[in-house]
């Protein structure tokens, strides 16, 4: 597999497993030309990384830790806001297409539901 994954596609080469996925946003958003935002979803943690020059940001949320998903959805693009039960800041990122932001939230609600032992099958 390449070593850029594009939006949406999961990344089987990573170190945590074939059930990840990555979702970048597009470079034609705001602060996202150089270093697009990516949200990274885990059976065990979303991420949200934001690149630099030197280094990256990360923050992320445990699975069974995330309170709701919220998702404002514009013209072109979608917002997505991910709230933590821990009352911490919420995780936030634009830019992202909003097929991208359904399937999050479609993966965060999954593993929310296979970790309390409640599993069902994604949509299709």
């Amino acid at each position: 597999m390449s070593a850029s994954l594009k939006s949406g596609q999961a990344d089987e080469s990573s170190q945590t497993g074939p059930s990840t996925e990555s979702f970048s946003a597009s470079r034609w958003t705001k602060g996202n030309f150089i270093f697009p935002t990516r949200i990274v979803v885990t059976p065990q943690r979303v991420s949200r990384v934001k690149s630099r020059l030197f280094g990256s940001n990360d923050e992320s949320i445990a699975i069974p830790q995330v309170a709701s998903v919220q998702i404002a959805t514009g013209i072109l693009w979608s917002e997505i806001r991910i709230d933590s039960t821990g009352g911490t800041n919420p995780i936030t990122s634009h830019g992202h297409r909003k097929r991208d932001a359904i399937r999050i939230r479609e993966l965060i609600e999954l593993h929310q539901a296979q970790s309390a032992g409640n599993v069902r099958q994604p949509a299709s």
